[in-house]
């Protein structure tokens, strides 16, 4: 059918006729004349006239996921005996199983993206409360300190309403760099490298550190690979900027054989990895590195206390 005729026939049937007793009842139908059929309920007048008809629920167990249809079989037929045979029946329940089988996939893809963003929604607001409401608290004493110190301690009442106005910046820091990451990722969109782009450039303007982002010859990637490249990034940049206290942040994303290497390099404070490790602390580390052994990748880690950081990942492309 054009898709003239499918915008004049309108919505679909859902709940009633032949349609309702596949969806409710799981049953297949064989019809010789769907409208002699007593739950025959008609159809928009737009709707091309069917006579006989082949239909099977597609089912998920005991779930109905939907109904498929076919109906006015090219062929010779019987006097009032229907078209489609038992072989046919067959044949469209084959399709119907593979089509139980995408939809039910689907679903499941779904389910997953929606735990991945609950999961990341976790993730921000921990961050939230163990950073920005931190630095809110601060705030506020300091700034009773400054309202007692007023008349007995101008001097001193100065240095700490400068306290406040550096707390409420790096406070802004903060809450730009969670707005950053609550924005979806338009990988889809615009791929890796524009979607990598745009977020270096957006936290060099939150941040006070020079944050610059170079690509060289990099292909697209399966779509697994490029999500978990830009995680790994975004895990990586946050432990330089929120943690690290770095000025300088360098990211580069360049072509390795048939995948990419993505190299996050800061002159941060650095640290000890056996030393983070020995006391339970990851810094998501752990993270970073099942989402590259996830893809087929590998992460390496190079630091040192006072030496800056260097967080390697490389994906094999497809």
């Amino acid at each position: 059918m054009s898709d003239e005729q499918w915008k004049a026939i309108g919505p679909l049937p859902r709940q009633h006729g032949i349609l309702a007793a596949m969806l409710k009842d799981a049953t297949p139908q064989r019809l010789a004349d769907v409208r002699r059929d007593v739950r025959f309920e008609g159809w928009p007048s737009a709707h091309p006239e069917m006579s006989d008809f082949l239909g099977l629920p597609i089912a998920d167990g005991d779930e109905v996921l939907g109904a498929v249809f076919l109906a006015n079989k090219r062929c010779p037929k019987p006097e009032g005996g229907c078209g489609f045979t038992a072989e046919d029946e067959e044949l469209l329940s084959i399709l119907a199983q593979h089509a139980a089988i995408a939809l039910t996939n689907a679903r499941l893809y779904e389910r997953s993206r929606e735990l991945t963003i609950a999961g990341e929604r976790a993730r921000l607001a921990h961050e939230l409360h163990d950073a920005v409401s931190q630095k809110l608290f601060s705030l506020r004493l300091t700034a009773q300190a400054a309202t007692a110190l007023v008349d007995r301690d101008p001097d001193r009442a100065k240095d700490e309403l400068q306290q406040i106005a550096l707390l409420a910046a790096e406070a802004t820091d903060e809450l730009r760099s969670a707005v950053v990451e609550l924005r979806p990722a338009a990988l889809d969109e615009d791929g890796l490298v524009a979607t990598l782009r745009t977020q270096v450039q957006v936290l060099d303007r939150a941040h006070s550190a020079q944050v610059t982002f170079a690509c060289h010859g990099v292909r697209a990637l399966p779509a697994a690979q490029e999500g978990a490249v830009l995680r790994v990034a975004q895990e990586a940049l946050h432990n330089a900027l929120r943690h690290a206290d770095a000025r300088q942040v360098d990211v580069t994303l360049t072509r390795h054989g048939q995948g990419a290497r993505l190299r996050v390099a800061d002159d941060g404070t650095g640290f000890d990895p056996s030393a983070v490790r020995r006391a339970g602390r990851h810094l998501g580390l752990v993270s970073m590195r099942d989402r590259a052994g996830g893809v087929g990748g590998r992460l390496t880690v190079e630091s040192a206390p006072g030496g800056g950081t260097v967080i390697e990942m490389e994906v094999p492309g497809g």
